[in-house]
Order: structure tokens, then C-alpha cells, then sequence
């Protein structure tokens, strides 16, 4: 892996964060706000900044070296907005990026990072059986490789890879229940039913956004299964073991402040009023991040 190095080195750290300061989570594009989410949920106390790298999405196609580039990118202007973490939730960034940002952030700024939730199917599945649906590049990464070696082999599971680089637009548009979208669904995934997979592991986080419409074709054939919840869970042990976690709690703050490169924020927001719950109180705006790199 070839270093990629932003512009701000480390030798211009920024200030030691403070346990008030937000944290910072980053995807190609809107998926990513599942893992936030789940986040928001499991950490009532915390405040979000999220970085949609919409002028770029999706990563799934991009080659291995584009990849590291732009998470490199988005993850240093976390770092300069002040986050005390950041969340790569990307699977596909995930792959090809996180050695080499917690080497070079080291304990100053921790990065959490996604691997699809295979072992939790592998226990789980009754046929032995599993299916997981991610990007191509989330396959040739080396953390589904491990996971599979780790967990899968020893089991016996067999493990099915599904891809399909139509499903991420979907997303991006608000075109989950589409019957483009739903008879997409049902051509990718009945090969897998019929080879008798019980679980569907979703290996990218625009794919819990897809939820409703999978278990409107295969309710009683696949359980889903996604990273969220451990990501949220994982977030807070890091909180608590640099002594970042917030205790104060959140009155009139916006939860979540969405920042999209597309600068189609206003095209964004009435599919953001979809996906996120009534009660969460967020914001997004456009900005142009180029300057970094």
C-alpha cells in the first residue's frame, strides 16, 4: 500500500480533543447515516458530523489506489473540523484504508472502521449457508477475506458473494421501493435462496436503507444482518477508553451535521426527511473539500 499523505501533516496536530467534541463519520455518500444512527441511538449524549463524499459516489466501482485517496481526504478534514474519532462507515473505504490511517493518526485521532457482520450469520445459520452483499471492492479487501478464513472455513459455512453496483444509486435517490429497485433485489438474491442461504449479511451501509424492500421479497427466506449496532458499540468502548465519552446532555444541539462534496444538499434533504426518524434533530449543507489534498 502506497502511503497517501494529506497536505496537514501531523507535525500541525490539531488540539487534543475534549469529550464535547463531536465525533466525525464518513461514507461515499448517505448510507453511512445507518451507522450514524445506530450511533445516535446508543449514544444519546453525542453530537455528528458526517461527511458524504456525493461528488464520488459510489467507491464500489473505483480502483484500490482512488479509494484510499478520497478516504484519506475525508477523514483528515474530520480531523481539522475538530472530531475526536472518526467512523469509517464504508465498507469498501474500510478495505483498502485502515491500517494505514491508524498509523498514521496513531492514538492522537482513533479510527473505527467496518467489516460486514459475517461472523454473527455463521453462528447463526441453520443450512450453513450465507450470503453477503457487498461491493467488488469490499471482496478484494483483505478484511472479508480474514473474516471468511477466521470464522466461515472452520464453521463449515459456505459463504456466497452477491454484488450488485445498481443498489447503491437506489439509495442516493430514494428509490428504494421502486419496482426497479425491488425486481433488481429478486435477481440478484433468488440465485442465493435457491443454493439455501439463510442469512444475508449487508456489506455496505446504504444497504440497511434496503431493508423494507428485501423483506418485502424474501421474509421468510433471509434474515439480514448488518454492522451498525457493533459499530455503535465498538464507538462507545473507544469513547470510554480515551476518556472521550460526552456526559453532558443535549438539549437544543443538531444531533447530526450532514456536509455533502456533491453540492446537492438541497436534492438530498427531502430523501434525508425519508430516512431519518422524526425526532432526530440534523442538518446538511454543501462543501467543497478539493483544497485538502
Amino acid at each position: 500500500m502506497s502511503a497517501i499523505q494529506p497536505v496537514f501533516l501531523l507535525q500541525d496536530p490539531m488540539p487534543q480533543a475534549t469529550p464535547d467534541a463531536p465525533i466525525g463519520i464518513f461514507d461515499s455518500g448517505i448510507g453511512g447515516l445507518s451507522v450514524a444512527l445506530e450511533i445516535a441511538r446508543h449514544l444519546p449524549n453525542e453530537r455528528i458530523v458526517y461527511y458524504a463524499d456525493t461528488a464520488h459516489v459510489p467507491y464500489g466501482p473505483r480502483q484500490d489506489e482512488d479509494i484510499r485517496q478520497l478516504t484519506a481526504q475525508a477523514v483528515e478534514w474530520l480531523y481539522r473540523q475538530g472530531c475526536k474519532v472518526a467512523v469509517v462507515a464504508c465498507n469498501t473505504a474500510s478495505a483498502f484504508s485502515l491500517d494505514y490511517l491508524r498509523e498514521y493518526y496513531g492514538e492522537s485521532f482513533p479510527i473505527i472502521g467496518l467489516v460486514p457482520a459475517l461472523k454473527p450469520a455463521v453462528l447463526q445459520s441453520k443450512t450453513k449457508v450465507v450470503a453477503v452483499l457487498a461491493t467488488p471492492a469490499t471482496f478484494r479487501g483483505k478484511l472479508i477475506k480474514d473474516v471468511i478464513e477466521k470464522f466461515a472455513l472452520p464453521a463449515g459455512v459456505e459463504v456466497l458473494p452477491v454484488t450488485c453496483l445498481d443498489l447503491v444509486p437506489f439509495v442516493e435517490k430514494g428509490l428504494q421501493m421502486s419496482p426497479l429497485c425491488l425486481n433488481t433485489l429478486k435477481e440478484i438474491l433468488q440465485p442465493v435462496v435457491d443454493q439455501g442461504a439463510d442469512f444475508l449479511v449487508l456489506g455496505c451501509t446504504h444497504y440497511p436503507f434496503l431493508k423494507e424492500a428485501i423483506q418485502s421479497i424474501f421474509a421468510e427466506q433471509l434474515s439480514l444482518i448488518d454492522s451498525g449496532q457493533a459499530v455503535a458499540r465498538q464507538t462507545a468502548r473507544i469513547l470510554i477508553k480515551h476518556g472521550l465519552l460526552s456526559e453532558q446532555q443535549l438539549d437544543n444541539h443538531i444531533r447530526i451535521k450532514c456536509f455533502v462534496s456533491g453540492q446537492n444538499a438541497e436534492e438530498l434533504r427531502s430523501i434525508l426527511q425519508h430516512l431519518l426518524p422524526e425526532d432526530l434533530t440534523w442538518s446538511i449543507e454543501n462543501i467543497r473539500v478539493s483544497h485538502i489534498l
